[in-house]
């Protein structure tokens, strides 16, 4: 038996866009499902080298819920590569300011830390509220 391997080509045309509400969802379990769908695992033809996904539209990332203490205790870190330059941002500081970026690192965390992990990235959209400019998409409504 030989392996299959998609052609590019076929992967490109059969790309959907798929619109994920997070009101009331666990930002781990979202997460795992958004990187999924990302990552096209969903799919019957996966292959790990290629990009075999689909695009993801996040809103309401302000109304995302965390479990247990992680609300007071969950700090998101970055260094600006500047001597001393560690920079620390707590949950709830983070949730005001930038609820994008919450999810947006809760993915990015689960995809691969290599050039197609870069690609996979701008497949992504997240938005603090309920608008957004992807309607000429007409994305599908995913729930998990």
């Amino acid at each position: 038996m030989k392996t299959f391997i998609p052609k590019l080509e076929d992967v490109k045309n059969g790309r959907k866009w798929f619109i994920v509400d997070a009101e009331n969802q666990t930002l781990g379990r979202l997460a795992s499902s958004i990187a999924r769908v990302i990552r096209g695992k969903n799919k019957p033809y996966f292959v790990p080298h290629l990009d075999t996904g689909d695009f993801v539209i996040v809103i309401n990332a302000e109304k995302v819920k965390v479990s247990g203490n992680k609300e007071n205790t969950k700090v998101y870190r970055h260094h600006t590569l500047y001597p001393g330059g560690l920079r620390e941002v707590g949950y709830k500081q983070m949730l005001k300011e930038h609820p994008e970026r919450i999810i947006e690192a809760a993915v990015f965390g689960m995809l691969p830390k290599n050039k197609l992990g870069s690609q996979l990235r701008k497949k992504l959209h997240v938005y603090a509220g309920v608008e957004h400019p992807h309607t000429a998409q007409t994305p599908e409504v995913l729930t998990f």
